[in-house]
């Protein structure tokens, strides 16, 4: 082989960038043949994954060529040494991405759970929710059928037995405990994070107090779709035109931005069609999940939307077979319930509800919870009772001055100062007896007849450990036009209260009170922590729609303001 010339040893191309040839001086250089390259192997074997990234790389690498050809030692080390940067920087944006990620809890459809209740499957404690026996669970696992599998607790539920299972703030007293409120909560927190439709229900009967005003803590920033449930307990002759408008006017003072608003009888079925067609319209992929307060009528509804669905969609008939349980219970769901009604994808949810600490619900016993739930239409019981020769009983022309009105052994409204002919309605459950007193005679009624004549709670049993009508709240109710209710005064949980600053029907004379009062005392009691609303009236039955106002709105308005259906 021809010898090497000196400038091919001292090109620049081969030397490393950050060296520079400064002195050369031919005399003190050497020529050197090629030296022949040698292959040595160790005796200690070593993995590739037990090295370093860069020793790693010279055990794979291979001759590049020879002569001019061949990288240099500086050129390899470069490349290593850009290889080791490349890998650091990969590994700390791994890092980076991780501490980003948050960790969100989403439903787990991988645990075998009961379609009635949505609690996990479980065959060791008989009492407790999701149980089942275990020939049953084995024959059911071998044939992967778990998801048809209706647990202990849902049948009893079926058959009409008041088996609680919610404890702790908002759960209930009397029976077992075996969640809490809170960890009920807790299974809907990861829908601020998901893309979905919510679908939320809020109780006609129990409007302010299943409402869920702070439902955005839940839902993140997802669309709602509003459904209002049990119109058909309105009493008769209602105007839902009035009822639609009095909804629209009262979520826009919440402040609550929904996509529409749909008046809904899950009995009858009315205006279920109108919320199937929403919620294919609105639901572009996206899981749909039915939320609301305990008791709000979720499973029934979620019963009579697939029952809708079915008439066109195929996917919705298979759901009806295994579809949540019904009970007059709060809490019967304990956990997300998957049901899959949709042919294009995405999946239906019917969630816990969400148990509320200011309800009526949340202090009565377990087996009282019965006669809080109105079976039927409601009809007011109006307090005075007119006739046509003026008013019955122990009323006299001073009308409900002085008087104290009880609401079974759960409220009490004692009448400060009213007009003569101030009428006070009640609407609510009809099991609830409603028993008027002079209000000097009031405590010791109370005392006596709790338990008896005032129910819930009922029975001297319960009666000795009820704490009574612990929250006191004075109200002064002022009014314009005499000739219409004033305001409605909510309880929650339970019903309303209309009144009337002045009913004709009363037969008083004119000259008997002074127009220039336009304001009304009274003071409610109850348990607490029941919460009491002052709400304007809503329009219902025949007079409601003679006396209600529609309000006047701007372009703006008009606009903004969701649409209402029935």
């Amino acid at each position: 082989m021809a010898l090497k010339t000196p400038s091919t040893f001292l090109s620049p191309l081969f030397l490393p960038k950050h060296y520079t040839l400064s002195i050369f001086n031919p005399a003190s250089l050497n020529i050197y043949r090629k030296p022949t390259p040698l292959s040595c192997k160790s005796t200690h074997s070593h993995s590739p994954s037990q090295l370093p990234l860069s020793d790693t790389k010279l055990l794979s690498s291979e001759p590049e060529g020879t002569g001019a050809a061949s990288p240099t030692r500086g050129d390899r080390f470069l490349e290593r040494q850009q290889a080791d940067e490349a890998a650091k920087l990969l590994i700390k944006e791994i890092k980076k991405t991780k501490k980003k990620t948050k960790k969100v809890l989403k439903v787990n459809t991988a645990t075998a759970c009961c379609y009635g209740c949505g609690a996990p499957l479980q065959t060791s404690e008989v009492d407790a929710p999701g149980f089942v026996d275990m020939d049953t669970y084995e024959l059911k696992k071998k044939h992967h059928q778990l998801r048809t599998i209706l647990c202990g607790r849902c049948r009893l539920l079926s058959h009409g037995h008041m088996i609680t299972a919610v404890g702790g703030n908002g759960g209930y007293s009397g029976g077992k405990q075996f969640v809490s409120a809170d960890e009920l909560r807790e299974k809907l927190f990861h829908l601020r994070y998901e893309k979905a439709l919510i679908v939320k229900l809020v109780d006609i009967v129990d409007f302010n107090g299943s409402f869920l005003s702070r439902v955005r803590d839940l839902a993140g920033a997802n669309p709602i779709i509003l459904v209002v449930t049990k119109v058909d307990l309105l009493p008769k002759g209602t105007d839902f035109n009035c009822v639609g408008d009095w909804v629209v006017e009262a979520i826009t003072k919440k402040k609550l931005n929904v996509l529409s608003v749909h008046l809904t009888s899950s009995k009858s079925l009315v205006g279920i069609a109108g919320v199937a067609s929403e919620i294919q319209k609105e639901k572009k992929g996206r899981d749909v999940y039915i939320l609301g307060s305990a008791n709000v009528g979720k499973s029934a509804f979620i019963s009579a939307l697939l029952k809708m669905m079915a008439q066109r969609d195929p996917a919705a008939a298979a759901a009806q077979k295994y579809k949540p349980i019904q009970s007059a219970v709060p809490g019967t769901t304990l956990g997300p319930i998957q049901i899959d009604p949709f042919l294009g994808g995405g999946k239906l949810y019917d969630t816990p509800g969400v148990h509320l600490h200011h309800r009526q619900a949340a202090v009565v016993h377990s087996e009282d919870l019965p006669i809080l739930a109105p079976q039927s239409r409601l009809r007011g019981q109006s307090f005075p009772v007119s006739s046509k020769n003026g008013m019955v009983g122990k009323f006299n022309s001073d009308g409900l001055n002085g008087f104290s009105i009880f609401w079974g052994g759960l409220v009490r409204i004692d009448v400060l100062k009213v007009l003569p002919e101030t009428c006070l309605t009640f609407y609510g459950p009809k099991k609830l007896p409603i028993h008027a007193v002079p209000t000097h005679e009031a405590d010791e009624f109370y005392k006596k007849e709790l338990g008896v004549l005032l129910t819930p709670p009922t029975g001297k049993d319960r009666a000795g450990e009820w704490r009574g009508l612990e929250t006191v709240q004075q109200l002064q109710i002022n009014f314009e036009d005499a000739e219409r209710p004033a305001s409605d005064v909510a309880i929650s949980g339970l019903g309303w209260i209309t009144i009337e600053p002045r009913r004709e029907s009363l037969g008083i004379s004119e000259s008997n009170f002074s127009e220039t009062t336009k304001q009304l005392d009274i003071v409610v009691h109850v348990p607490k922590p029941v919460e009491i609303f002052v709400r304007p009236s809503i329009p219902v039955g025949k007079a409601g729609a003679e006396w209600y106002q529609y309000r006047e709105l701007t372009e703006k308005e008009e606009e903004i303001r969701p649409k209402w259906y029935f």
